[in-house]
């Protein structure tokens, strides 16, 4: 399942990822649904909208993006993660995109998605990952073209698995240790919280 891999770092967070997640794919997409009971959904600008439009409004996102990132992993480190389904050696338009705002990323891993019975949508993702120390703002290019969606499945989590952040176009999927860690995290934001009844 995992493509060879030159750093040792990753070598290590490639067995826990493999021993640690579910069955099926595990793109940062599904996790709210594989472990619910930990998740929480903040969005990203007020009313729940969507896009920003203007300068004001991507400052108040990127400070959503980043407190949160910081009440994560501040004193620590993270891995960045961003994903491409192009082979390293075939790069697409998207693949240089992705490098230009990730261009820190190495090969991680790779998963092969195969749930759809017509072989034709069948996908291998790559995951290319950076490990650094988290500092507010570090990682800002890549979450305004989160922002924008202009980039997508990109992620961030510290080096045991235990805390996930999964920016998206409109807001952040947060994974927890605990449900009373979700829940406090949860309470401290009440204001970014989606209306929906599920938390969408």
């Amino acid at each position: 399942m995992s493509a060879p891999l030159a750093d040792p770092a990753h070598e290590r967070l490639a067995r826990l990822w493999q021993g640690q997640r579910p069955p099926g794919p595990w793109l940062p997409w599904d996790l709210k649904g594989v472990y619910q009971d930990r998740w929480v959904r903040f969005h990203s600008l007020p009313e729940s909208k969507r896009y920003p439009e203007d300068e004001a409004e991507y400052a108040v996102v990127l400070d959503r993006y980043n407190t949160v990132l910081d009440e994560l992993f501040a004193g620590g480190e993270v891995y960045v993660v961003s994903l491409d389904w192009a082979d390293p050696a075939e790069p697409t338009p998207w693949s240089h995109h992705r490098r230009a705002l990730h261009p820190q990323g190495t090969v991680w891993t790779t998963l092969d998605e195969t749930d759809d019975p017509d072989p034709e949508y069948h996908n291998r993702w790559y995951f290319y990952a950076d490990r650094r120390p988290w500092q507010r703002g570090c990682a800002d290019a890549l979450l305004r073209a989160v922002a924008d969606d202009a980039l997508s499945g990109v992620f961030f989590t510290d080096p045991d698995l235990t805390r996930i952040h999964h920016p998206y176009d409109g807001g952040a999927d947060v994974i927890l240790p605990t449900p009373q860690e979700r829940d406090h995290l949860r309470a401290r934001h009440t204001s970014w919280l989606s209306g929906h009844p599920q938390g969408l």
